[in-house]
């Protein structure tokens, strides 16, 4: 695995960074129990067991990211909240237009920017690094305390890596002040170590996926004639939080609203015959799940039959072709075959297969890397990726299945059962 980093970090060719999940899911609110469907209120927590991610395992994370740093020449990588200052620190600090930062230098302890206001509840969250915080007063510049740092660790004259989610005004800030190095992406390194998933992190997927599927089965149970997509919506959500997952979101399209991969705002009510998309996931620890079930309300018709049937094969496609070493390109290429060989598309056209086939899953629901045309990165152990070939059909219905799937020594493996048939979304 050491080898298969250096060569991804030598020769970086992801498409797509990471990104969380943006459109049109709707997003979990408070709900009476007493309002709750009978199949949701007898759902209990599933939490119990979960094993956090350890300071140690930390600990190697960094050491990791320091090791691709001397190989890709960069001296230091400056990091702003969210997922990969998590990853490393396990510091969960929200965004504000005051700047918060850390420092990882290519060797030694990682340092810290912080507004001076918050330095206390700061030493109470950091770890790592809790020696060197820096704090700054509502007057002054916390950009020449970051190039402060980088000078201290001697990376004035190299090259500073910034890692992908960091805004704008904080880079041009440190450009600004003249005594930074140059600066460049450190998605070799971020992306370097995040990639490959340890056993820990793989449990705690495994944890998150397991209660999407028990929340997946209680709601559709709830399914009814005239239930509007946000009733499906808050039904699902609200049993992952009985379930014990956090951050909890779901997708739902009806009828000829399914072919929409990222939802519709159209007002939708369920009727008899229609397609069901639903797209859900949450989190447990921070690592997410990310799963989607497509069936039908009633009986389906031989159309529906067919192109779900055809959707399988894709995603089936896909996961024969995720093999260690094969170029994550052609595991998109796999899929689309099976599509555009049934008279869809061709290429990303409509009615067809329009996004791509997968996507890296971890603490971002979206991360590096993607099943997408172009993305030569070979596929290695430790690798995690949605399975989702979508069929779309505007005017009509759409079908997409989504399991995720982690890369072992000896191949490809599922996270979740794949649905067997579109009136059974489970065995």
């Amino acid at each position: 695995m050491d080898m298969t980093r250096r060569e991804f970090a030598g020769t970086f060719t992801g498409v797509v960074g990471a990104a969380t999940l943006g459109w049109g899911a709707t997003p979990s609110r408070e709900v009476d129990p007493c309002d709750l469907p009978a199949s949701i209120r007898a759902l209990t927590p599933k939490t119990e067991g979960i094993t956090p991610i350890t300071d140690g395992e930390r600990r190697a994370r960094i050491a990791r990211a320091q090791r691709l740093m001397a190989e890709q020449g960069i001296d230091a990588a400056v990091i702003e909240p969210g997922s990969s200052m998590r990853y490393y620190t396990g510091v969960d600090w929200s965004l504000s237009e005051r700047t918060f930062a850390m420092v990882i230098p290519a060797s030694g302890a990682p340092a810290w920017v912080c507004p001076a206001f918050e330095e206390a509840r700061a030493r109470e969250l950091i770890r790592f690094g809790g020696d060197d915080i820096r704090v700054w007063q509502e007057e002054e510049n916390p950009f020449a305390l970051i190039a402060a740092i980088l000078k201290d660790r001697g990376a004035t004259r190299g090259r500073v890596g910034v890692e992908e989610q960091v805004r704008f005004f904080v880079m041009d800030g440190l450009r600004q002040t003249g005594r930074a190095a140059e600066l460049v992406s450190a998605t070799p390194v971020t992306a370097g170590c995040r990639m490959f998933k340890s056993p820990a992190e793989l449990a705690l997927m495994q944890r998150a996926t397991d209660i999407t599927i028990l929340a997946i089965k209680a709601a559709l149970a709830t399914l009814r004639k005239g239930m509007t997509q946000y009733d499906l919506s808050r039904n699902t959500t609200a049993a992952l939080t009985r379930l014990g997952g956090s951050d909890p979101w779901a997708l739902v399209g009806f009828g000829e609203y399914s072919a929409f991969p990222h939802g519709s705002k159209q007002p939708q009510q369920l009727r008899q015959g229609d397609i069901v998309l639903l797209d859900t996931g949450c989190a447990v620890e921070g690592y997410q799940s990310d799963m989607t079930r497509t069936t039908v309300f009633g009986r389906p018709t031989r159309r529906q039959t067919e192109v779900w049937t055809l959707e399988r094969k894709a995603q089936d496609a896909a996961f024969a072709a995720a093999q260690v070493g094969t170029p994550c390109e052609a595991v998109d290429a796999a899929a689309r075959k099976v599509i555009t060989d049934a008279g869809f598309g061709p290429d990303y056209r409509l009615p067809g297969l329009p996004h791509r086939t997968g996507h890296g899953i971890g603490l971002d629901g979206h991360e590096w890397t993607n099943f997408v045309r172009g993305n030569t990165t070979p596929i290695a152990p430790g690798m995690c990726f949605s399975d989702e070939p979508m069929i779309a059909i505007y005017g009509e219905f759409g079908v997409r299945l989504e399991d995720c799937l982690y890369i072992t020594e000896g191949g490809p493996r599922f996270f979740s059962p794949q649905s067997p048939a579109i009136d059974q979304p489970f065995e």
